[in-house]
């Protein structure tokens, strides 16, 4: 930016950090956006809700309303401040905004899957989804994988789509005490499951496997999403579904379970993998080239043929050998290394800020100039393409 140029502003839609259930979407929200001011102090940033929460990290604007938010209230919002561009982690963007905009696509589940939505969902999901496409010169995906369904299910130009993978940060608590997993009905081994149940997690074919072995248990947290899969996993004496958790039982969970399986059908990225991987654990993960869980390539994992049988090979093993473990912890931190640092949110913590900048900002071009140049110093230069 010119010295004595007025100030840029971006105007950040960071509302999906405030759901009272984090999943991958919510969580990219947070932890990129808490981060967006150090990593381009330069520019003005402005933070827009629907509620309040604790632990954003930032300062943000709450203007309540009690639907539609995104689509009525935040564009009221956006005429007043008149911001430079409009950043969406979550992907909706406001119709009412005629401004620059930049958004994030975490995945075309719906496309991929439309049996696990309604008809309602399944309208907005598509007329969302191609607004995005239609107004953002440059869009973010999460992975190579949502990367690729962009280009081949709605033919975007390659060019127009940068991957900015997700990331780990420390855990944010303590684990729970022990006592609690009896509290859950977890009295013995068991192997965990982290993400909602409906057909494509494929909690189905975890249960499977693990009902084959004898004092093994399948414990599956998350949202219960599809009412005939929560019945049938319920009906299991070797299943536990535990609902949605607070950090601490997660952090138990993941710190006493044998195994993490992610045996999802399909996924935009795979958080609870690097999750998993980032704690030590043995993952048993689908490797499918078709999706991301394919594309993390140190997962311990087989096809998916072959993941149950991968399953109850490892949660037999009461006790797994030195090498097992030492392997899936140098996987953690090749991974981080590799795919863009992922293993502290794209190395926001630490290290040589020239060379360790936020995603955003490294890598957010407009699609005109250098790939290396923040997104809005981009749009400043381009103001009149």
């Amino acid at each position: 930016m010119p010295s004595g140029s007025p100030r840029s502003t971006v105007a950040v839609d960071i509302n999906p950090a405030t759901r009272p259930v984090l999943t991958g979407t919510e969580i990219f929200t947070r932890e990129v956006s808490r981060r967006l001011p150090a990593a381009a102090p330069e520019l003005g940033w402005r933070f827009f809700a629907s509620r309040p929460r604790a632990g954003l990290g930032v300062d943000a604007m709450v203007l309540p309303f009690p639907r539609l938010w995104s689509q009525v209230r935040l564009p009221l919002a956006l005429a007043a401040e008149r911001p430079d561009l409009l950043f969406v982690p979550g992907h909706a963007i406001p119709f009412a905004w005629a401004g620059k905009v930049l958004t994030v696509v975490h995945d075309l589940a719906f496309k991929r899957h439309p049996e696990a939505y309604g008809s309602a969902d399944m309208a907005y999901l598509r007329l969302s989804t191609r607004w995005a496409i239609a107004r953002s010169r440059l869009l973010i995906a999460v992975s190579e994988s949502t990367r690729q369904d962009l280009v081949q299910l709605y033919g975007v130009d390659p060019e127009r789509v940068r991957v900015v993978p997700l990331g780990v940060s420390p855990p944010s608590a303590d684990p729970a005490a022990p006592s609690r997993l009896a509290e859950l009905g977890l009295n013995g081994n068991f192997v965990l499951q982290v993400g909602r149940i409906e057909a494509r997690k494929n909690q189905a074919a975890a249960l499977e496997a693990v009902e084959r072995l004898d004092g093994v248990t399948l414990a599956v947290a998350g949202p219960e999403r599809d009412p005939t899969l929560t019945a049938r996993l319920r009906s299991s004496s070797h299943c536990r579904v535990l609902g949605i958790v607070d950090q601490p039982t997660l952090e138990l969970l993941y710190k006493h379970a044998s195994a993490v399986v992610v045996p999802s059908l399909y996924e935009g990225f795979g958080l609870p993998v690097l999750e998993a991987m980032a704690r030590g654990k043995v993952v048993v993960a689908a490797k499918d080239q078709r999706h991301a869980l394919g594309q993390l390539r140190r997962v311990r994992a087989e096809t998916l043929r072959d993941a149950r049988r991968l399953l109850v090979e490892q949660v037999r093993r009461q006790h797994l050998v030195e090498h097992d473990r030492a392997q899936v912890e140098l996987a953690s931190v090749q991974l981080g290394d590799e795919e863009l640092r992922l293993a502290n949110w794209c190395g926001f913590e630490g290290g040589d800020d020239d060379k360790r900048r936020a995603p955003i900002a490294e890598h957010a071009g407009d699609g005109v100039g250098p790939l290396d140049e923040p997104v809005v110093h981009r749009l400043e230069q381009e103001e009149e393409l």
